[in-house]
């Protein structure tokens, strides 16, 4: 059996659409006579005339009209299955604007970069900072990392990993003052306030056994809406603070914070990836997010490998 004519069969197609043999020639960049002979052939497979034609006349027979339909089918694929080829190959290029928090983008996202821009070197990345919710469509953002519980929108989002929050302050700290038993306690500690905290002041727990919830408000000594800015106050011992793993796991693990209130934990979040809807991805955008994926997923993130030691 013999494989399938599929010159031929794109040729005949561009005749059938064009309505002349030099039409489809100058569509396809071929010469008259090729095109000539791709018709012949298939006419020759048949046993039957495809096409009356004259020099004044040309009409495609009735089988030429039903093959005609497939013939711009195979064609139609042809031409997909190479712009799809050509799309993956193609070598990424162009910029991405990229929108990420403040304290995680410093911290985690602006060292990553690097490897990122050394491996895709024609692609250009735009990052914005930013701790406040962007509009992605108004702001033209390609692509935003979030830490929150999202709400259903018209974007699509993709979970990479579970971010959690700890009461965190120095050995010293405690040391001076005792560790709190249970969450209404922190009303006698020096207290760190995160002002971007959807809650406020307020701070929100839950028992992990028996699920009994406590919510504590809170009078900080100290504000910022950069949760990082926190960071040296409470490692000079001056108070303790909610804040999220991927800022203080280090600290931890290194023994200049220690985390307390073992058996409570304050309302996770998770780490997403948000893009806009509708449409293909440029490569260049899919290569990001791919490369996003590998550093921050769960397992992937350094925050996440760690096992934190929660004192009581």
């Amino acid at each position: 059996m013999s494989l399938p004519d599929l010159e031929a069969w794109a040729i005949f197609a561009k005749v059938a659409e064009t309505g002349s043999f030099a039409g489809a020639a100058a569509d396809l960049g071929i010469t008259g006579p090729t095109v000539s002979k791709a018709i012949s052939r298939l006419e020759a497979r048949f046993g039957e005339k495809l096409i009356h034609r004259t020099s004044r006349r040309f009409a495609l027979t009735e089988t030429g009209r039903v093959l005609a339909v497939r013939a711009a089918q195979i064609l139609a694929e042809g031409e997909a299955v190479e712009a799809e080829a050509q799309a993956k190959s193609a070598r990424p290029r162009g910029r991405i604007r990229l929108a990420v928090p403040m304290s995680f983008g410093l911290r985690h996202v602006a060292p990553a970069l690097p490897d990122f821009l050394a491996e895709y070197p024609d692609i250009s990345v735009d990052l914005h900072l930013d701790d406040r919710l962007t509009d992605l469509v108004a702001g033209g953002i390609d692509v935003a990392m979030r830490i929150a519980d999202l709400p259903d929108s018209g974007l699509v989002a993709r979970r990479l990993c579970p971010i959690h929050r700890y009461v965190v302050g120095s050995p010293d700290y405690f040391a001076q003052v005792g560790r709190p038993d249970r969450p209404r306690d922190l009303s006698q500690h020096r207290c760190f306030g995160y002002s971007n905290l959807a809650s406020g002041n307020v701070w929100h727990f839950r028992h992990k056994t028996s699920g009994l919830e406590e919510a504590v408000s809170v009078s900080p000594r100290l504000s910022a809406n950069n949760a990082e800015a926190l960071t040296a106050s409470l490692e000079a011992g001056e108070g303790l603070a909610l804040q999220p793993d991927f800022i203080v796991w280090d600290a931890i693990a290194a023994g200049r914070l220690a985390a307390v209130l073992p058996d409570w934990e304050s309302p996770s979040l998770a780490l997403h990836l948000v893009t806009p809807a509708g449409g293909p991805r440029p490569i260049r955008t899919q290569v990001l997010i791919d490369f996003l994926v590998s550093r921050f997923a769960s397992g992937a993130a350094p925050w996440t490998r760690a096992a934190l030691a929660l004192t009581g």
